[in-house]
Parts: C-alpha cells; structure tokens; sequence
C-alpha cells in the first residue's frame, strides 16, 4: 500500500519540530544505501514556511512544512540521465541514489517545489528519503511525523492525490477585516452589522473589530450598519492575491 504525508495546516503551531528532527536523523548520518550524510547547513529536507497575511493590526500566519512530494509524473527522475532516481515498491518514496548520483543538478533544475538540493562537499543531489531506513527497520513513522506535537504532520496509507504524495488540508483563505468606532465619542463600536455582498455576516466584537475569513479570491462589497449611525458601504473589495485591512473605519452618527 502506497503511504502519504497529511499536512494540517489548522493544527499547525509552527513549533519547527519536524523540521529539527529531520537535521537531527540526517545531518552527518548515513544512512546508505538510502542516502548520504546531509551537510549540518544549507539542506531542509523538511522545511517549514511562515506565511503572513494582512497588514499591522490586522496580521495572521500560517505556516506549512514542505516536503518532497515524491510525484508521480517524477519530473526529478525523467530529467536524471544517470538513472539515479528511483521509487521505491514499498510505499511508492522517491529517492536518489548516491552511488549512482554523479551532481550533474539536473534533478534540481526539474523540481517544480525547490526541495531537491545539491550537497557540495560530496557532489551528490539530496532530498526527503521518507525516512525510508527507518521504515525498513519497523518503524512506523519518519523522525518528522514522530515529532510532531499535535499531529499536523501525519503519514498515512493511501494513493498519491493528484499524483502527489503530499496533501495538504485546511490551507487557509484570505480575509477581510477592521475595526468600527466613534470618532466623536472615541469609542469603538460593539456589535456592529457587517454583511458582504455574498450574504456572509458577522458583527464586530468588544474591540470594535471585525473579520470575514477563509474568503474565496475575488470582489465583495461591504455594508457596515450600526444603531444610530449613517451605513457605511464599501465596493469592490479586492481579496485577489491579497488580504485586506480597512483599518480602523469612523462611523458618522445620526441627526437627530
């Protein structure tokens, strides 16, 4: 049976375990025939990213571990003219040969995701094994999986999903948020009404702020309504490739 890695970027914490455990099993070990000692810098077999959404005040992060993905349209061993990538029949791992590797880079220059790399001293190409020498001795999880504190990180028995063999869930969508106040009372606004144009609502909370998150990329109108003051509208709203922050938004009160 073919196995997976199940990245949950929900339960994420970015504690940067897996990615210390994976130096600590590799960095100046062998583990031949599987692969070479991995040099103490410049390799992140698993390499956790941060990626900051928004602008201060309005900031969140998210972060993902990246891993080979070990494909199976196998871009890195099409472009290999040594023959020194192959898969593996027990779980379907993708993996590199040091013997046969002779650092000619081109498996490096195929990877669409940037995780095969190139050890200097040994002149060899490197990358994730899946901890396969540990596998192959009974153990049930690479030292990343193991390590990992809240299970955001999981290998499971499954076929590869669009041809990856690295899924990752609940990757966050991008948000529209701000705060609502008085500007004559300097107080903020508890409880306003704010309605996107998609029929999503929320209100702001005891800080006067307010979020509409994990929102499809695309255009919203916003309508912000609150007892006593003039509406406040804003149009087309842009959430393409970006997070917004209207910051802090004054609301005008009624004539009585």
């Amino acid at each position: 049976m073919s196995k997976i890695f199940v990245v949950d970027i929900a339960r994420c914490s970015g504690c940067y375990n897996c990615q210390l455990a994976c130096k600590d099993e590799h960095a100046e070990n062998d583990w031949l025939p599987y692969a070479a000692a991995q040099p103490l810098t410049g390799q992140f077999w698993c390499r956790v990213e941060d990626h900051v959404h928004g602008t201060i005040p309005k900031v969140k992060i998210h972060y993902e571990s990246q891993l080979c993905r070990h494909c199976e349209n196998e871009a890195c061993m099409n472009a290999c003219p040594a023959g020194a990538i192959y898969r593996r029949e027990a779980e379907g791992f993708v993996l590199i040969d040091p013997a046969k590797c002779t650092g000619c880079r081109a498996c490096i220059t195929a990877c669409p995701y940037g995780m095969v790399y190139f050890n200097e001293q040994k002149h060899i190409a490197q990358k994730c094994t899946g901890c396969a020498h540990l596998l192959d001795a009974g153990y049930t999880q690479p030292r990343c999986v193991e390590a990992c504190p809240t299970d955001a990180l999981r290998i499971v028995d499954a076929e590869p999903v669009n041809g990856e063999r690295v899924v990752y869930k609940n990757r966050p969508g991008r948000f529209i948020g701000g705060l609502v106040y008085d500007p004559v009372e300097k107080e903020v606004i508890i409880g306003a009404e704010c309605t996107l144009s998609d029929g999503r609502v929320t209100l702001t909370d005891d800080f006067g702020d307010f979020w509409f998150h994990n929102l499809p990329e695309g255009r919203y109108d916003l309508t912000i309504q609150a007892e006593g003051y003039a509406a406040k509208v804003f149009q087309a709203l842009s959430t393409e490739g970006q997070d917004v922050n209207l910051g802090d938004i004054a609301m005008d009160k009624l004539s009585v």
